[in-house]
């Protein structure tokens, strides 16, 4: 059982990880972006419809679970549109590891809003986790990422991180996969709004675009976003989210053997200090939950 859960962990950051398998040759096509960003969530809304229908699972909500569900798409689909416009700033492996800080920003939001103790561990992680976002920032001795991607990247982590905390804090009384379905359904929302107001075109040109955007939206949204559920059920959140750390790795290996980004040691020693804060932020924060629990 444990096995199968690492398994499904692994699974989970690995699907994940390979949006930038996706995403680039639709950026490279000069097709609509906010077009392939409605489809992926949409797809991926109805692949979770069929499974709620097949549990029997009621989508019945109240109104204050309603309003809380619309904040958790506009979050998840704001950061996801500040992800992909990083990518346009910074290498797709580069901002895929920026936006796995999400976890040290989750523990900020905790300390400083809901007034949670700060440990040592979690200002060690911070510092570990800004050393290698300084290190994938140098070139040649100098700093040299470029600002606006960098801070843009930031944002689409910060909201990943406030929909986690909304998730964690909020009461909804719904499964993970229920939320799933209204984060996604309104996600696609937020991009058909925003297509209608640039004007952009909502049709699919071709059958094989379609097949492409059911790919795309499967593999990195259902199958993430499930296996990542039955891996919590099985080993714990803390075990998943160490397993987590394949995901800017996966990014990393796609965009070096598919698209040629180069892989320098700055890049390399940027994602180990960041995947090293973040791995030190996670155990301390199961380490707090143990002695809440005790």
């Amino acid at each position: 059982m444990k096995v199968k859960g690492y398994m499904l962990a692994a699974i989970s950051a690995i699907s994940y990880g390979l949006i930038p398998l996706f995403i680039l040759p639709v950026k490279a096509s000069h097709f609509s972006l906010d077009t392939t960003l409605f489809y992926r969530f949409f797809i991926a809304a109805m692949f979770i419809l069929a499974y709620l229908i097949y549990k029997k699972e009621s989508l019945r909500v109240n109104r204050s679970e309603f309003m809380i569900l619309l904040l958790l798409g506009l979050f998840y689909a704001v950061s996801a549109e500040f992800l992909f416009m990083g990518y346009d700033y910074l290498s797709p492996g580069i901002a895929s590891t920026i936006l796995f800080v999400y976890p040290v920003m989750v523990a900020l939001i905790m300390t400083f809003f809901f007034k949670e103790k700060i440990t040592v561990l979690t200002v060690l992680s911070l510092v570990i986790t800004i050393a290698g976002v300084i290190a994938l920032s140098a070139k040649d001795g100098a700093l040299a990422i470029n600002l606006p991607g960098l801070l843009i990247t930031l944002g689409s982590a910060a909201f990943y991180a406030m929909y986690i905390v909304v998730v964690n804090k909020a009461k909804i009384n719904a499964s993970g996969f229920k939320i799933t379905f209204y984060s996604l359904l309104f996600s696609s929302v937020f991009y058909c709004i925003k297509i209608l107001i640039m004007k952009e075109p909502l049709l699919i040109p071709n059958i094989e675009l379609f097949f492409n955007f059911t790919a795309f939206a499967f593999v990195t949204t259902v199958l993430s976003m499930s296996a990542l559920v039955y891996a919590i059920k099985s080993i714990g959140s803390t075990p998943t989210s160490i397993l987590g750390a394949l995901e800017p790795v996966m990014a990393v290996a796609v965009s070096v053997v598919l698209f040629h980004e180069i892989l320098t040691s700055s890049l390399m020693i940027g994602i180990a200090l960041i995947l090293t804060g973040v791995m030190i932020n996670i155990i301390s924060e199961s380490v707090k939950e143990k002695a809440v629990a005790s």
